[in-house]
């Protein structure tokens, strides 16, 4: 599957393609949740050597685990989407493109969920919560 996204503002676009489109990952980890500012982090990885970066050039900030693995998170230095996460080195890497920033985003659905020991304790309560089509 070929994807096309991009940061809200449109400064940086990207274009990559996805192996199966069925391998979309949750993470509730507490840095994923710290870096997105909600519950948890969706991503799906690129296929090897695919991942371009159309316009723009995002921002990387490297996040260094409690493992001592290194991890590139690229957002747009503009508006602050997050955009990817990847290793350092040389290409081709692997990129694990965040899920809202696709433009096709709505068949992309999560098959796994990572870190569950940090999941938040409400998220099933979530399809509870009244609903609005818009912003009240």
């Amino acid at each position: 599957m070929h994807i096309t996204g991009g940061c809200h503002c449109g400064a940086v676009r990207y274009q990559a393609d996805v192996e199966d489109p069925q391998r979309v990952s949750v993470c509730h980890c507490t840095d994923c949740q710290t870096l997105t500012g909600s519950p948890f982090r969706t991503s799906i990885a690129a296929a090897p050597g695919t991942f371009r970066i159309i316009t723009g050039v995002p921002r990387v900030y490297t996040k260094t685990a409690d493992s001592g693995r290194r991890r590139e998170q690229a957002f747009c230095g503009d508006c602050g989407s997050p955009l990817y996460a990847t290793s350092p080195g040389a290409e081709p890497r692997t990129y694990n493109v965040r899920v809202g920033t696709i433009a096709d985003r709505r068949q992309l659905r999560p098959f796994r969920q990572m870190w569950a020991r940090s999941r938040l304790p409400w998220i099933d309560e979530i399809p509870a919560c009244p609903q609005v089509d818009a912003d009240a």
